[in-house]
């Protein structure tokens, strides 16, 4: 790990880890094209805590007219112990405990207005609507868009505002958040602008916390400032084991993804259930993430890349992303030895060039494609639909990494190579041992540029384990145009490389400027979307917590209906949404082509 002056002198230079992360996404796409030729809580009353069955409560806020002992979320983490249950009524929250207590080293993101260093402990919202975890200034409207309204952090050692994060769990194993709203948490020179992390310990290259769970949560900014102030990513974690699960989580309006998981040393295990990400530049980020990942029964639609998973050297480490089972196993889903899986979900109209805008990731990511994999390995793409994305539903490309490599990696022990003639363009990182297998393509690749297809292939050196294609159905076909019939197997060593979508994607991804009548989608100004109506709460906030002032017996004491309530103030439109597609795991039809998995 590098020293504090090495880390605070990356900050003022903008090569912090997160610039790292955020300028490597999609970067594959322009590095790869210029190789071209140069194309390239407990209470015992109602405002005390008491013995629970499994715990402490400690209630916040008021609900049903009962007061809990504490105003803020932030009283109720300092006074909660390992176990204990911390319930929070509906209410605007603008949390402060990193103005209170200033952190002293930002380039980690060891800082939130909400800080969780006691594990074991367990967050919930009485109302994922009306519960609101508010990144602006005390006083200011519910995540309010008014720019005297943004908070950007206490100042740093240069005098700078270091950033924001919402709710920081830091090096805590096993703590839950669940059913609130998160928003407006704004980026500054330090790793910041972050509603919901799980950090255990970035830039460490270790894990530094195992199991987490997040549940009935949304995450979302109304401002854009600029690409270095503007929100990052919306709900995140990364340097942390499993078992871990997210189940029914939104985000939107992100400048890198609605959510990211990484640097786990393929040591993830977490399954990503009914999540519904939209108007980010990436929907789904995850640099390194391998072992078992499954990503299921989720929507990714209208971002500029739906979905983007890579392999890196420089930050977020150890690389590759690799999806191999752990200590040779086999998947219960794929019967082979990839573990990391995509499975039943819909990727749709990923083609919005006006998401927000955060240095290479949004400015590079080919917008028009549902998911890239770049320089992943040994990931399983199955059983899903891609529609309506205008240039490619799936593309697997290289990573280019022209940064410094970081804790002792080096290109060749991640299989990587430095192309002749192309040294500045760093290690080229591969995708190979990744599988595009049974999924349902519609109405992609509308852009008309020769190359855009259903799925398609950009793979720049020879003699490495071959992805493979089979059983989809793809009218727009692949590019090449013989994929399925030249990679029917997974990791065959290939003979040759295949460069056919060097000139496509240096378009796609803005390297060059697209051949003559052929036009990606310019930006008109990045656009803030307000939050659907309709996305789901906890049925009953009460289940599995000790009985307390507010819940009995596990469920909640008679009052106001717990279904979705108005969020008054984002872009005035509730955030109460129908449902997501909601189904039995991993034997869950999938959505016939073309339809939405909101409905």
């Amino acid at each position: 790990m590098r020293s504090d002056a090495g880390r605070q002198g990356a900050a003022a230079t903008g090569t912090t880890p997160r610039a790292r992360r955020i300028g490597g996404r999609a970067l594959a796409a322009a590095g790869a094209t210029l190789l071209g030729g140069s194309l390239l809580s407990a209470c015992s009353s109602s405002s005390s805590s008491s013995a629970g069955a499994s715990g402490n409560v400690l209630l916040v806020g008021t609900y049903n007219g009962k007061a809990g002992k504490y105003t803020t979320v932030q009283d109720a983490v300092d006074a909660a112990k390992q176990g204990d249950w911390i319930l929070i009524a509906p209410g605007d929250y603008h949390e402060q405990a990193d103005h209170v207590t200033p952190p002293t080293d930002p380039t980690d993101g060891n800082m939130g207005g909400v800080y969780i260093t006691t594990p074991d402990l367990h967050l919930r919202g009485m109302n994922r609507s009306t519960v609101v975890v508010d990144g602006t200034k005390p006083g200011s409207a519910q995540c309010s868009s008014d720019p005297a309204a943004q908070d950007y952090g206490p100042a740093g050692s240069d005098g700078k505002p270091i950033g924001r994060n919402g709710i920081l769990v830091w090096k805590a194993d096993n703590v839950s958040i669940e059913n609130l709203t998160a928003c407006n948490w704004m980026q500054g020179t330090g790793d910041s602008g972050n509603p919901i992390w799980w950090n255990g310990g970035a830039d460490s290259a270790m894990i530094g916390m195992k199991g987490y769970t997040g549940r009935y949560l949304t995450a979302t900014t109304t401002y854009y400032p600029n690409t270095t102030q503007s929100s990052v990513y919306g709900i995140y974690a990364n340097n942390a084991a499993g078992p871990a699960l997210w189940d029914q989580i939104y985000a939107s309006n992100f400048n890198d993804s609605g959510m990211y998981v990484g640097a786990c040393q393929q040591v993830c295990d977490v399954t990503i259930d009914h999540a519904w990400m939209e108007y980010n530049a990436l929907g789904y980020s995850g640099t390194n993430s391998g072992g078992a990942v499954v990503v299921e029964n989720s929507q990714f639609d209208n971002n500029a890349d739906g979905f983007d998973t890579n392999s890196q050297i420089a930050g977020d480490d150890p690389a590759p992303q690799n999806g191999a089972c752990p200590d040779n196993g086999t998947s219960s889903i794929t019967h082979t030895h990839s573990c990391w899986v995509f499975i039943h979900n819909n990727v749709h109209d990923n083609n919005d060039p006006n998401a927000p805008v955060g240095t290479s990731a949004a400015t590079l990511a080919p917008v028009g494609t549902g998911m890239t994999v770049t320089g992943g390995r040994n990931d399983t793409i199955m059983d899903d639909t891609f529609s309506n994305n205008d240039a490619w539903g799936v593309l697997f490309i290289p990573y280019p990494d022209s940064n410094t490599p970081t804790h002792g990696q080096t290109c060749a022990g991640v299989q990587g190579s430095v192309i002749p003639g192309f040294e500045s363009l760093g290690c080229i990182i591969e995708p190979m041992g990744d599988a595009l297998v049974s999924n349902h393509f519609s109405n992609n690749a509308s852009f008309g540029f020769p190359g855009n297809a259903d799925y398609g292939m950009l793979v720049l050196t020879s003699g490495l384990p071959s992805n493979c294609f089979r059983d989809n159905t793809a009218p727009k076909g692949s590019a090449p145009a013989n994929l399925a019939q030249t990679y029917p197997t997974c990791g065959v060593t290939t003979t040759s490389a295949t460069t056919d979508l060097l000139a496509s994607v240096a378009c796609a991804a803005k390297v060059l400027p697209c051949p003559t009548g052929v036009s990606y989608p310019p930006s008109t100004g990045v656009v803030m979307h307000p939050l659907p109506a309709g996305l789901p709460t906890m049925p009953d906030p009460c289940s599995g917590v000790p009985a307390n002032a507010w819940c009995a017996s596990g469920s909640a004491l008679p009052g106001p209906a717990h279904g979705a309530l108005p969020l008054a103030a984002v872009g005035g439109i509730g955030l109460a949404v129908a449902p997501l597609a909601r189904g039995t795991g991993r034997r869950r039809r999938k959505p016939a082509p073309g339809t939405d998995a909101r409905a």
